[in-house]
């Protein structure tokens, strides 16, 4: 099952991350997910496994989005609008990494996509995880041939499929801007 591969490529991230990052006593990457089952659940769960501490922001729904076990409880947040909710996953984001989801991740994404295209927003490394997902869910090339978006603005994302590729494209991203001069 598909679902199941992005849920273990989600925790290995994580797993990933916070042991390369919080054990060496930095907190520059942190994990921060919505807080709920699912993708969000895997990437806490990573964060745990790695005895990281990582962040839930949850929202207040009528029939679903409880909390999952795996963030910590002191960094667990309950939100009743999903505009106030954002603004907190980009307040001091150093990068978003979205895996396949539903109207809520698309929400997010495109978010953000616009906020750095716009300059509105400090450019951050967006990281689509699922080639194939993200290859059918939005056709960019569409976008493109349309002239609805630049070509530059296709190079405001990188599609991958694997944890150490998230890793990567994180990596490439802040030695880019270091070695440019660019704040980081």
């Amino acid at each position: 099952m598909e679902q199941a591969r992005y849920y273990e490529e989600a925790q290995r991230f994580a797993q990933l991350i916070s042991a390369r990052f919080q054990q060496e006593g930095r907190c520059d990457f942190v994990v921060i997910t919505g807080g709920g089952p699912g993708i969000m659940e895997a990437a806490n769960r990573g964060a745990f496994d790695a005895g990281a501490r990582s962040i839930g922001l949850n929202i207040t729904l009528p029939h679903e989005q409880a909390p999952n076990p795996y963030m910590c409880p002191e960094l667990a947040f309950r939100f009743h609008y999903f505009a106030l909710r954002k603004m907190h996953f980009l307040l001091h984001a150093k990068g978003l990494v979205a895996f396949p989801g539903g109207y809520g991740t698309l929400d997010e994404l495109f978010e953000v996509l616009t906020l750095i295209q716009t300059g509105k927003m400090q450019r951050i490394p967006v990281v689509l995880v699922g080639r194939d997902f993200w290859s059918r869910a939005v056709d960019f090339d569409l976008l493109l041939d349309e002239g609805y978006v630049s070509p530059s603005d296709l190079d405001l994302f990188t599609c991958v499929d694997k944890a150490e590729e998230i890793m990567g494209a994180l990596e490439r991203f802040y030695v880019d801007r270091a070695t440019d001069g660019a704040p980081s």
